[in-house]
């Protein structure tokens, strides 16, 4: 009887435990799309968040999913930090730390729920569904998008100062340096993440002859496509790719066109003025030969690039010799004279 009594408590405190250690923990991300440091546990690839931890995306979107119900993402090399809040019942507070980059946050919203950037501070007005987009730039401008028609209101505050602001839901701001004062209302910049980069039409083997629709996702990909430069590169999420250098010894193709000017061709020549190169004298009384069309040769590129020619002006003739003008001289007085 003792020893089931005392069987009876260990499993008991067995559930305790891990009841608490299931309301303590906050969600899971796959190792293969974050770096995760804090209290974590590995469990079939994925890292289970216990408490504080950090989420440091790699080179594309992260996605939290949430014990408590909804999802993060966390953009391209950004990093969240989440940390529970006090144990309540109910609905696990949750805290979210973002210094740099971008996240997008959907779940079912409480009033204990926070959202932290270096320097503003959103605290959740009621509950609701929270469709939130964020993003923190370099120079500290804070992009926020309150989506959805029912989105609790969001109260911001600065952290080193006393400026507040109010985003109701379908509002999409920026916050010019982290400031509540510069406010750029109705922002059209996306807040969230950039889209991922989709795989063509030729290379997924599928064809069609039906156009997309401007806006649709389905052009999204197309313009992504036809202009294939990263947005997370733009926004600053990502690093851009290296340029890569070219092979020592490598011969690079350029097109050149030689210009000349030979000021000493004969004006009957084809470089002069007034005939062409393939004129030609017919006797009289005989019919011409069909005339050959003309065939312009272009010369080939040389292998290495031209060096710059010039074209100069002839020179003027020289002057008359001293010795030339006294004779010139002599010869004239000799006719006058009849001497000559």
């Amino acid at each position: 009887m003792v020893r089931m009594l005392v069987l009876q408590l260990v499993q008991i405190g067995l559930f305790s435990a891990v009841a608490m250690g299931q309301q303590q923990a906050l969600g899971n991300v796959g190792v293969q799309d974050a770096t995760v440091t804090g209290a974590l546990q590995i469990e079939n690839g994925r890292a289970m968040l216990v408490g504080n931890t950090t989420v440091t995306a790699k080179d594309h979107t992260a996605e939290i999913a949430l014990d408590r119900g909804g999802k993060v993402l966390v953009c391209a090399t950004s990093g969240l930090h989440l940390s529970p809040g006090k144990s309540l019942p109910g609905v696990q507070p949750l805290m979210l730390s973002l210094d740099r980059g971008a996240i997008e946050v959907q779940m079912a919203a409480t009033a204990n729920d926070a959202v932290l950037t270096p320097d503003l501070r959103f605290v959740i007005q009621g509950a609701g569904p929270l469709d939130l987009r964020l993003r923190v730039s370099r120079s500290g401008d804070t992009c926020v998008e309150n989506r959805g028609s029912n989105a609790p209101i969001l109260h911001i505050s600065d952290t080193f100062g006393d400026a507040s602001y109010d985003l109701h839901s379908g509002q999409h701001v920026l916050f010019e340096h982290a400031s509540l004062k510069e406010v750029v209302d109705h922002e059209s910049s996306p807040c969230g993440c950039p889209p991922q980069p989709v795989v063509s039409v030729a290379d997924a083997g599928a064809s069609s002859s039906t156009l997309a629709l401007p806006g649709s996702a389905a052009a999204a990909q197309q313009a992504a496509q036809e202009h294939p430069f990263p947005a997370a590169v733009s926004q600053g999420l990502a690093p851009g790719p290296p340029v890569p250098a070219a092979p020592p010894g490598a011969v690079h193709t350029q097109v050149a066109a030689t210009l000349s000017f030979d000021a000493a061709a004969p004006a009957g020549n084809g470089a002069g003025a007034g005939t062409t190169p393939d004129s030609t004298s017919v006797p009289a009384g005989s019919s011409p030969a069909p005339a050959a069309p003309n065939v312009v040769a272009i010369p080939a590129a040389p292998a290495n690039p031209p060096a710059d020619v010039r074209a100069e002006a002839p020179p003027p003739p020289a002057a008359p010799s001293g010795t030339d003008l006294v004779h010139r001289i002599g010869h004239f007085f000799k006719r006058l004279f009849g001497q000559g």
